[in-house]
């Protein structure tokens, strides 16, 4: 049985995993930042942005699965990004109730943009090539164990 003070560091804040994951990960949307501002687009536009230049085309289901994100969430992102020209939102051919997500031609263009982003970010981290593999390799393996 843990003691009174066992129990009681095990609520400091500097015991915590999540603390140090949710400050590098907002410190890291923030580094985005003035990249992303330069194509006038935020961090969640941009990973959606990033999976359509990979795939140019998804449902609004896929891109969920890809970002993690529920339709509830993605709406209001893919409406902004349409309304900015760089999406096209229409209903599938094959099953109306499907919403397909594809790139504009701006949309297109903006990956070019965008192409050093990685590059520079990566410069910004001061990070190795190793450690970064084994930063996401730890991420993706506590995900996967947490969303089990």
């Amino acid at each position: 049985m843990k003691s009174a003070t066992e129990n009681s560091n095990a609520l400091l804040l500097e015991n915590q995993i999540c603390f140090p994951l949710y400050s590098a990960a907002n410190a890291l949307i923030r580094a985005y930042k003035p990249f992303l501002d330069q194509l006038d687009i935020t961090y969640s536009q941009y990973l959606v942005m990033l999976v359509l230049w990979q795939h140019r085309a998804v449902t609004v289901k896929e891109l969920g699965q890809q970002l993690g994100l529920d339709s509830g969430t993605l709406t209001p992102l893919l409406k902004r990004l349409e309304s900015k020209g760089l999406v096209l939102r229409k209903r599938s051919t094959k099953d109306e109730r499907a919403r397909i997500i594809s790139l504009t031609r701006q949309g297109k263009s903006l990956e070019q943009q965008a192409a050093n982003i990685p590059r520079d970010l990566f410069c910004k981290t001061g990070l190795s090539p190793a450690q970064a593999k084994q930063l996401k390799a730890l991420c993706q393996q506590l995900q996967a164990v947490l969303d089990n």
